[in-house]
């Protein structure tokens, strides 16, 4: 239920703010211990920061499971808050999980590693599909604000993650794995307590729909209506453009890593410093910042030229874009394969060129599904979107996996190819496409 009369900031209802440094804390601490984990778990055990010396392919195994099933929970998450405790009330469940499990990864233990990483997946299968659906609660169907406010909010998202890469992924790789993992739990109390602080701004937002005194109740068992039916048919398209689009982009935190770790020159002989591989992560957030208002003005601007700009439609020129990405690292690796490294520009081109893709892609997903989803399955809805994301995060895993005996070049240029012919065939579907929406897109 949308709160249109509450006070607003900058045109928004000032919850979307609570909700932005909730997720915004939230994202520090997942994509700071991402940056980390790999490299972690590939280190040697005797060198000075120890890991526990996988090789590669163990890593990136590893990292495929854990990122897959962090998402992939959101679909139980999603259940509990539809049939059982609501929206808010699982994000504050989710929250007190993700404190727990940043803060046991802290401890220089295999069990507690594991055990660390079992209560983050429990936690962001808990907060992750929820809180985007309370955004989406904010406002009513019919309101325009909604896919500015889903931008803003994906601005909180990257914010986080461009100071964890830089804060946890420095003090991690520099000073001691173990700090870094403790930070990130840090970090995750700090969001937790900014979402009890911000109860009252949240008044009516995300909670359990079931109860007798809720306006929406009555949803809850009638069977879906064929419009309905229809929009849920192009959710389901909406899902198969985020696995396809996460796989490709989520060699960030597997292979593009790695990269950067083993085969990237990072030294700027001016000032004699190495620039630590970590950081690259940052570069993602960091142009998310920078450029996530311009692209939502381009976006509008093309609106009014009154050329196509259906949310399928933008997604699709997301993952083209995307793509692009891997055709400069399909350079990169040649050149490493002429000259024994590469230059750290590719990756910074690279990224922006994957930034850019997803501030068309990701942001405009979850202002679809808001918009499309029917009542009744609003976070389990969300919470399938969330495990699309996982499927892609273990394709790329897969694919990272691969890459070890095929090469790197074969696979950036592999998923430059097949992304491009995907978005583009994405497009040639939107007219049948577009009247199943029934004028929500």
């Amino acid at each position: 239920m949308a709160m249109n009369s509450e006070k607003t900031l900058f045109g928004h209802p000032y919850g979307l703010y609570v909700l932005f440094f909730t997720e915004l804390w939230e994202r520090f601490s997942y994509y700071g211990m991402r940056a980390l984990l790999v490299l972690f778990l590939i280190s040697e055990t005797t060198s000075d920061n120890p890991g526990y010396g996988w090789t590669e392919s163990e890593a990136i195994y590893l990292y495929g499971w854990y990122t897959m099933l962090v998402y992939v929970a959101g679909i139980p998450g999603g259940w509990l808050a539809d049939k059982v405790l609501g929206q808010k009330k699982t994000v504050m469940l989710g929250g007190a999980l993700l404190v727990l499990g940043h803060s046991i990864l802290a401890i220089d233990n295999i069990t507690a590693f594991y055990t660390g990483l079992g209560f983050i997946i429990l936690g962001v299968g808990g907060l992750k599909p929820n809180i985007s659906t309370m955004v989406g609660g904010l406002y009513s169907s019919d309101d325009n604000r909604r896919d500015i406010g889903f931008k803003i909010f994906y601005m909180g998202i990257n914010i986080g993650a461009f100071l964890s890469a830089i804060i946890i992924g420095g003090i991690g790789e520099v000073y001691g794995w173990h700090y870094g993992f403790g930070l990130a739990g840090i970090g995750m109390l700090l969001g937790q307590i900014v979402f009890m602080w911000g109860q009252k701004y949240l008044v009516g937002i995300g909670d359990y729909i079931g109860k007798q005194d809720n306006p929406d109740s009555k949803k809850m068992n009638k069977p879906l209506t064929s419009i309905e039916k229809d929009r849920v048919k192009v959710l389901l398209l909406s899902f198969l453009i985020v696995v396809v689009f996460w796989g490709a982009f989520e060699q960030a935190g597997g292979l593009m890593n790695i990269y950067a770790f083993e085969k990237t020159n990072r030294v700027i002989s001016s000032i004699n410093f190495e620039v630590p591989a970590t950081w690259f992560q940052s570069l993602n957030a960091g142009f998310i910042v920078l450029f996530a208002v311009a692209v939502g003005k381009f976006w509008a601007w093309w609106k009014s030229l009154g050329k196509e700009s259906a949310l399928l439609f933008q997604m699709a020129v997301g993952v083209i874009i995307m793509a692009l990405g891997f055709a400069v690292m399909s350079e990169a690796a040649l050149e490493f394969e002429r000259n024994g490294s590469s230059g750290m520009y590719y990756l910074v081109l690279a990224y922006l060129l994957h930034t850019l893709g997803e501030l068309c892609t990701s942001p405009t997903a979850m202002a679809l599904i808001t918009k499309l989803a029917p009542v009744k399955y609003a976070s389990i809805m969300m919470g399938t979107y969330f495990a699309c994301t996982g499927f892609g995060n273990k394709l790329a895993a897969e694919l990272g996996e691969w890459a070890q005996t095929a090469g790197e070049y074969e696979i950036f240029l592999g998923i430059f190819i097949f992304c491009t012919i995907f978005g583009l065939l994405v497009i040639a579907l939107l007219k049948p496409l577009k009247r199943l929406t029934h004028g929500l897109d």
